[in-house]
């Protein structure tokens, strides 16, 4: 008898690659010296943060992470690259010290290795029932209704992502 079923298995799967997607998007944002790269690795991390919340049942979070952050942070921040002067990386002083790189990866360590395992061995409730199936109508409905002051707060956010990219738009990429 098979003890982890084929369906169990792509699920287990799925999950993996949905964390490893978050965390090694993260990790390469934060590691590389390029901001055109660690916008790629915020993107890659929004997409796998995405994927959780849509395998924790929840797909109306999984579409906000993406609009927001892939098509309102990250898309500002390219606008934002793209207009800005080229210059090259200035290294800041002191804070490459071996000490504290150790002791942020120990602390940063300890907190992904407590939280994974809050995670695979918590005693997690399994929902009752689905509540919605994830359809477009279904959020456009959620979206008109009972998420409407949410809807707001995201164009809000929109709308101020691309007013501060028009506000570096207006200054060009010469400054007199």
């Amino acid at each position: 008898m098979n003890a982890f079923p084929a369906s169990e298995f792509l699920i287990f799967v799925i999950f993996w690659l949905f964390a490893g997607a978050t965390v090694g998007g993260a990790l390469f944002a934060v590691f590389t010296k390029w901001i055109i790269r660690s916008v790629c690795g915020l993107a890659t991390a929004s997409v796998g943060l995405a994927g959780m919340f849509y395998y924790l049942n929840s797909p109306f979070l999984a579409m906000i992470q993406i609009l927001i952050y892939i098509g309102a942070v990250c898309i500002t921040i390219v606008f934002a690259i793209m207009l800005a002067e080229p210059d090259e990386p200035v290294d800041a002083p002191g804070m490459h010290s071996v000490p504290w790189n150790i002791g942020a990866g120990i602390v940063a360590a300890a907190i992904f290795w407590g939280v994974a395992r809050l995670g695979v061995t918590g005693d997690w409730q399994t929902p009752a029932v689905r509540v919605s199936d994830g359809s477009v109508e279904m959020i456009g409905v959620a979206l008109l209704t009972t998420h409407s002051l949410a809807l707001e707060v995201v164009a809000l956010i929109l709308l101020v992502s691309i007013l501060g990219a028009l506000a570096i738009a207006r200054k060009g990429r010469h400054i007199e």
